[in-house]
């Protein structure tokens, strides 16, 4: 093996998790060494693709709609920052029919947490927005500060950050730490020996591949395929502002608008089959793609004939619950555990980035709904 360097945090995870840690971590002046075995928002990670959400509803689940406000704060302080413009305020519109719990909650929320909103009834949802296929839909709520943040780029730009501010990016591949003489260490497959005072594995699917015995059963990567639909011909209906992004709740699908001219986007929210995520094809299915084909002629009918004009296949990696796992190795005590984001997560990595930080260097009060013993082995999904 090589001579070690010794550094304050080794953080293992080049996505959007990773990534504001580090940010976070250099921020208050610690020596960050950022490793990932294919690169920063790989397209093997979840933190890959052009666009995700970033909302402040949850349902009644004040704790995220609060991390989403201080994300939403920190991403656009960001982007003003280093002058890169990868927010688009599109604005949420969340749609529901018989069963409007969910969004009822979210209203409650939103009001006790200062999130503007707007309420919509049926009729007044068909005169602003007569694109959409209401069947079934009885009343929206629109959040029109929320939207889309630029996925990849985004994980680019703080990277980018992140070395500027001297702290060191490798691509490697590692192993699960080992303990000798009372420290922990982590070797690289060149032979290389990583000490640091902490480890955080920000890993997201490969968190189960690394610590099996631990997580083996309580990460469940999964399968996620997305679809764009190609717009007609100078039509601006499907792109914002006449289009906002949107969220079919009981449907459990959702999509955005035409962005960057890439077509409608959509995706289905329910959790696909079990997947490896170094090994899984990224082509979609046909039987997927005939199913979305069908689903966008209801919702969007002047979609009907549209060509697909762009695929991705990803993953989720969830927690039992859905909730973040954040929390330290049983048996390591400067090794944490940090994932458990897929789904919702990529809008967070700001405000989870910081209270990584702040579990490491201050000892801060941790939220036990991230913690090890509440990951179960079996799936009860709790957070959307």
């Amino acid at each position: 093996m090589g001579e070690a360097k010794r550094y304050d945090v080794v953080v293992i995870g080049a996505g959007v998790f990773g990534a504001w840690t580090a940010w976070h971590l250099t921020r208050r002046g610690q020596r960050v060494l950022l490793v990932d075995a294919y690169g920063p928002a790989n397209a093997r990670s979840s933190s890959a693709g052009e666009s995700r959400i970033i909302r402040m509803g949850y349902g009644a689940d004040e704790l995220y709609t609060r991390w989403s406000q201080s994300s939403l704060v920190q991403w656009k302080e960001f982007f003003a920052a280093t002058n890169q413009p990868l927010f688009h305020e599109t604005g949420v519109l969340w749609l529901t029919g018989k069963d409007d719990l969910r969004v009822r909650q979210t209203a409650e929320a939103l009001t006790r947490c200062g999130v503007p909103f707007t309420r919509f009834e049926r009729r007044e949802l068909e005169k602003r927005y007569p694109q959409i296929g209401l069947d079934d839909i009885t009343s929206g709520l629109l959040e029109p500060h929320s939207g889309v943040l630029l996925a990849r780029r985004c994980v680019a730009a703080v990277m980018d950050e992140v070395v500027r501010r001297r702290a060191e990016y490798r691509v490697a591949q590692v192993a699960e730490p080992q303990k000798a003489n009372g420290r922990v260490f982590v070797t690289t497959n060149t032979g290389e020996r990583l000490d640091a005072d902490h480890f955080v594995f920000a890993c997201g699917a490969w968190l189960g591949k690394l610590f099996p015995e631990i997580l083996g059963a309580r990460i469940f990567p999964s399968r996620q395929e997305v679809f764009f639909f190609g717009v007609p011909a100078g039509d601006q209906r499907f792109a914002p502002p006449a289009l906002p992004t949107w969220l079919f709740q009981e449907d459990e699908v959702y999509g955005m608008p035409d962005l960057e001219t890439r077509g409608l986007k959509i995706a289905v929210d329910q959790h696909g089959e079990r997947v490896d995520p170094d090994t899984q094809s990224r082509v979609v299915s046909a039987e997927s793609a005939e199913k979305v084909r069908r689903y966008v002629a209801r919702r969007f009918p002047a979609l009907r004939d549209a060509p697909i004009v762009e695929t991705r296949v990803c993953q989720y990696e969830n927690t039992s619950s859905g909730d973040f796992l954040i929390d330290r190795h049983p048996e390591m005590d400067n090794v944490w555990f940090v994932g458990g984001g897929s789904g919702h997560g990529f809008k967070h990595g700001p405000a989870l980035g910081e209270y990584v930080a702040g579990q490491i260097l201050d000892g801060a009060e941790s939220e036990k709904r991230f913690s090890l013993m509440s990951k179960e082995t079996a799936q009860r999904r709790a957070v959307y």
